[in-house]
């Protein structure tokens, strides 16, 4: 009889034991010791949804199988899996196996579920960029799209907080795209087309900063991003987009508009610049207009959501409807109140 596949997030949110497949990619292996010095392994799994370490002890069946592995390899790690009060997700009675060819890029797409909200979600992106009225904005969305969406599609939104999955920046950049455009409506005083093409470019440094391998799910670290960080990457990208811009024909048209055109890529830069609040937290000047503003709100909120998410999902209970705290979260969560149910009486 076959063995369900699936992926580590969905092990993470399991209850009790589970029998399951699950296809992964290995992105460390260290060798240590017990305290009776004994070795064993520490494996970090990852796929498209999560990671987890796997312990292998020297008595494990597939010890001598595990001590050959080496960054990047695709496994199959097959046994019953439960979720751990101290070591979070753990393997018992399995086994292990390389993936076939096929396997691989069945890994590498996503599981379906994530693979279509991806794909709905740059969707999104291209029809707010597609909406944006300013010629000289709109241009240049279309720019970054057309060369860098390759590279987009792959980012994640962070590291380790929030998003921190393949893909994951289009999830953050469509959802922000969306509070964009409720709050345009509310505050119509907003320039709708600057606060997005700002939330556009506002992360665009982490496509080097926190850019997947092309056929991988490990985040290897860039030189130029440990170097600069993505805003001033990003504050450089837009420039030399905006050069690229300067090329195209109708740039002496858009140079009769108003506002000034240096004056639009000014602000734009100033959105990128201060996306992250206050000095302290990176950012090189603080917000200053209406949209860096509530740029830097947008961002916060679906970056805090998300992480709050992810704690009810996979979170450590400590209490009855608490949640352990979840750094940079600033304290211990309690499960949301649910809405009325008219239904019931």
């Amino acid at each position: 009889m076959s063995i369900a596949i699936t992926t580590i997030a969905e092990l993470k949110e399991s209850i009790g034991q589970i029998g399951a497949a699950l296809h992964c990619q290995v992105d460390s292996v260290l060798t240590k010791q017990t305290q009776e010095q004994k070795p064993f392994l520490e494996i970090v799994l990852r796929d498209a949804t999560s990671s987890f370490t796997l312990r292998v002890w020297s008595d494990q069946p597939s010890y001598d199988f595990c001590i050959q592995l080496r960054p990047n390899s695709f496994i199959e790690i097959q046994g019953d899996f439960a979720m751990h009060p101290k070591f979070g997700l753990e393997a018992r009675n399995w086994s292990a196996r390389f993936l076939s060819q096929e396997e691989e890029s069945a890994l590498l797409a996503g599981p379906e579920d994530v693979r279509k909200k991806q794909e709905n979600d740059f969707n999104a992106i291209q029809s707010f960029i597609s909406s944006i009225r300013d010629p000289r904005l709109n241009a240049l969305c279309r720019i970054f799209l057309e060369e860098l969406g390759d590279r987009f599609k792959r980012s994640a939104g962070a590291r380790n907080y929030h998003h921190s999955r393949r893909g994951g920046l289009v999830e953050h950049v469509a959802q922000m795209m969306r509070s964009a455009d409720a709050l345009a409506t509310v505050y119509p005083n907003l320039n709708r087309d600057l606060l997005l093409a700002g939330i556009l470019f506002h992360d665009a440094g982490k496509l080097w900063e926190n850019c997947y391998a092309k056929e991988s799910f490990l985040m290897p670290y860039d030189l130029w991003g440990e170097l600069l960080g993505h805003i001033p990457i990003g504050v450089e990208l837009v420039n030399r987009l905006w050069n690229r811009l300067k090329e195209k024909p109708e740039f002496t048209k858009w140079n009769l508009l108003s506002p000034d055109s240096d004056l639009v890529r000014s602000h734009l830069i100033h959105l990128v610049a201060a996306h992250h609040g206050e000095k302290e937290f990176g950012s090189p000047v603080e917000p200053k207009t209406p949209e860096a503003i509530a740029l830097h709100y947008i961002d916060n909120l679906d970056a805090k959501l998300e992480m709050m998410a992810n704690a009810y999902r996979a979170g450590k209970r400590i209490g009855q409807d608490v949640i352990e705290r979840v750094r940079p979260l600033p304290a211990n969560l309690v499960v949301p109140l649910k809405p009325v149910d008219e239904d019931r009486h």
